[in-house]
């Protein structure tokens, strides 16, 4: 099973209750696909750049990305600039924010 085979993701459909439409989680990170993402870990680690896939329990591949933390000051400290594809697992994600961080 190649790469892309093993992240594939189900386009899943949106659903209306009482006239209202409701967008699914998953859907949003759909359509984040190829686009900037800021990924914020319980470990207060964070993470910028390009998604590449994710599966079912939300584990996510990203590509040139960059980690930071957050200092004794409360500023973002950079940690390292990673290049290629790194995989961050589901169960460490607190937040994920399509677009990317706004301040770096």
């Amino acid at each position: 099973m190649n790469f892309e085979e093993q992240f594939h993701v189900t386009t899943h459909t949106t659903h209306t209750i009482m006239g209202l439409a409701e967008i699914l989680p998953l859907e949003v990170i759909d359509k984040t696909i190829n686009q900037k993402v800021w990924i914020i870990l319980q470990s207060n680690r964070e993470f910028t750049g390009t998604l590449v896939g994710f599966d079912d329990f939300v584990n996510v591949i990203i590509e040139d990305a960059t980690e930071w933390t957050i200092n004794d000051k409360n500023e973002n400290e950079l940690v390292m600039e990673h290049h290629g594809r790194l995989l961050l697992s589901g169960n460490n994600i607190n937040m994920l924010v399509p677009g990317g961080k706004k301040d770096c």
